[in-house]
């Protein structure tokens, strides 16, 4: 993978980053990560902001624009939005919410069947994840004290959530009926709500 590609999948996935920490994470030379970023400044793929340190000059923070939604899965977005705007011209409302349902139970029997045979919150949660990105989302899973995030960093079906936030509160309500039995789940941050990622607080019970 380029490194240009590489940049930017750490950008989507950590949020923004400084030069020396993403030189790390690449494990090139701080001067070769400017060099980079400078080119991705000037196609308007990165912006950054500098903040105050506690001595010395700024630090530089590097973060990805909107444009760098093209290098993700998009599930081909004005043709959903003409499909949901299709369903709801023949069908109605009610149609939509039968075929979201539907999506959703569909999701419900896949996701059962793959955590069939794990156990614990974590062990599930990192199956989940597996799962949600092979589908293009990009998840990740984080504990924190005594709880853990699912952090779903791409939003794959963005254009029909927008369009229909019932996609978003299906989602909510699938992660929290297949995990009924061992945690109880939140959603904190929503990205068509404006956020980075979609960031699900799980709460072991």
């Amino acid at each position: 993978m380029k490194t240009h590609h590489r940049i930017i999948d750490l950008l989507k996935t950590q949020g923004p980053l400084t030069a020396k920490a993403l030189a790390q994470e690449l494990n090139v030379t701080t001067m070769g990560v400017r060099q980079h970023m400078l080119a991705l400044e000037e196609s308007g793929e990165v912006t950054f902001q500098d903040e105050k340190a506690p001595r010395g000059r700024p630090t530089r923070y590097w973060s990805l624009t909107q444009k760098t939604n093209s290098h993700f899965a998009d599930r081909h977005d004005e043709l959903t939005v003409q499909l949901i705007d299709s369903v709801i011209a023949v069908f109605g409302d009610d149609g939509l919410d039968k075929l979201i349902t539907n999506r959703e139970e569909s999701s419900m029997r896949s996701y059962r069947l793959a955590l069939a045979d794990r156990y614990g919150v974590l062990e599930k949660l990192q199956t989940l994840a597996k799962i949600r990105s092979d589908e293009g989302y990009m998840a990740t899973v984080e504990q924190e004290d005594d709880f853990f995030w699912l952090l779903e960093n791409h939003c794959p079906i963005c254009a029909a959530a927008k369009k229909c936030t019932n996609f978003c509160r299906s989602e909510l309500q699938l992660f929290q009926r297949l995990l009924s039995d061992v945690a109880v789940i939140s959603r904190e941050e929503h990205i068509v709500e404006g956020a980075r990622r979609c960031a699900y607080k799980v709460i072991p019970v």
